[in-house]
């Protein structure tokens, strides 16, 4: 196990009717907010009017931004860092699931800054403020409502790019899976996708000594393949709910990687997907990793023989470990298209004419390289791309 420190300082507030505290909660921050949310779902559901509410009751003044999409844009991040700076905004509350948080972090760094802010995502300056952001989350997905990360498309050149920094972290999370009920199946199982990948990038590891961690990351990987079929066919279990809600949101906590390295290959191939052709985080997931998989099984075979004995159940063939392995992938690509989830890029229409263009932009920020577990070059991404068409 790899020395580590474990600080991790967002606020979570967990369970029913949670999102009625949203304005004291915020108050604490600041009085004048800015509001920041997704499309017309939050105003369907009725989650809109409480916030609103809620915000008017603890007396905190908010100016709104909404339009978010998926794979959320730096356009829509300078706007809201203009807004903050011209009306002195002295906190950030977003509203949504993790595109409407990634934006809300760029947004709250950049409002801390003189220049622009994609610098920050493309390395050129180092994130040390950022205001604070607290969140009232609606998707079960992509755990930034706990992480020090965000990611943020620009539109010039359509480059996706991650960022990290321990200033990053939400000052609270707001968690009341009956909000998420309604959702419609595709993101239900995008984000169950998401919050997998996520513990999967940890899982594979070339760090020893980590069984701790391993079972913790097996325990949340079965939580979610045990219930997230029956979310998908319309469940509103409460507990079915927080279950996986709450494997999402440890699975990017940072409590996970503790005292080992992940890999995160995977997720950067997939930004260049969704850069190029705005697919879904999750859906993307779903056809890289299972390939990344299958192109680095050789790397560390009793790796991927654990991950399916113990978290697929496959029975150990202790005279072909190849074929135990194989067998696990296999059994996680069953898992996934049980979810409604594509396996190839054809069934996404997606073709190879980008294939070389996106193999070279997702080694640029790796200088040249991406990946912990297996170090991959442009042509090892441009294989698994091949792979998983």
């Amino acid at each position: 196990m790899d020395n580590f420190v474990f600080d991790n300082y967002t606020k979570i507030i967990f369970g029913k009717k949670t999102e009625e505290t949203v304005g004291e909660e915020i108050k604490k921050y600041g009085s004048k907010i800015l509001l920041h949310y997704g499309g017309g779902s939050i105003k369907r559901s009725g989650l809109y009017d409480k916030i609103i509410s809620s915000l008017n009751s603890a007396g905190v003044e908010y100016i709104e931004l909404g339009g978010v999409q998926p794979n959320p844009r730096l356009s829509l991040v300078k706007k809201g860092v203009d807004i903050c700076k011209r009306e002195n905004v002295e906190a950030i509350l977003a509203v949504g699931g993790g595109s409407v948080i990634d934006s809300a972090k760029a947004i709250g760094l950049g409002a801390l800054y003189d220049g622009d802010p994609w610098d920050f995502h493309a390395r050129k300056a180092i994130p040390e403020r950022m205001l604070p952001v607290g969140t009232v989350l609606t998707i079960p997905a992509a755990g930034s409502e706990s992480s020090d990360g965000s990611v943020i498309t620009n539109e010039d050149g359509w480059i996706k790019r991650g960022l990290h920094s321990s200033c990053m972290y939400p000052t609270f999370s707001i968690i009341n899976p009956e909000l998420m009920y309604t959702l419609p199946k595709t993101q239900i199982a995008n984000g169950c996708s998401d919050i997998f990948a996520h513990l999967a990038e940890r899982y594979f590891t070339n760090t020893k000594g980590v069984e701790f961690t391993d079972r913790m990351i097996e325990a949340a990987m079965k939580t979610v393949i045990n219930n997230a079929k029956a979310m998908v066919d319309g469940s509103k279990d409460y507990d079915t709910w927080a279950q996986v809600v709450w494997a999402g949101t440890i699975a990017h906590n940072n409590l996970l990687n503790t005292g080992r390295v992940g890999d995160w290959g995977s997720h950067n191939i997939e930004h260049e997907l969704s850069a190029h052709y705005d697919i879904a985080h999750g859906a993307g997931l779903a056809i890289v990793f299972p390939a990344w998989m299958k192109y680095v099984l050789k790397h560390d075979v009793s790796r991927f023989v654990q991950f399916a004995t113990r978290v697929f159940n496959v029975e150990n063939d202790v005279f072909n470990p190849t074929k135990t392995a194989m067998n696990g992938i296999e059994a996680y690509e069953r898992f996934l298209q049980s979810l409604g989830l594509p396996k190839t890029l054809s069934e996404v229409n997606i073709g190879d004419e980008k294939f070389e263009l996106m193999a070279k932009q997702a080694v640029e920020i790796g200088g040249g390289k991406q990946g912990n577990f297996v170090e991959l070059k442009e042509n090892d991404i441009l294989e698994i791309l091949r792979m998983a068409k």
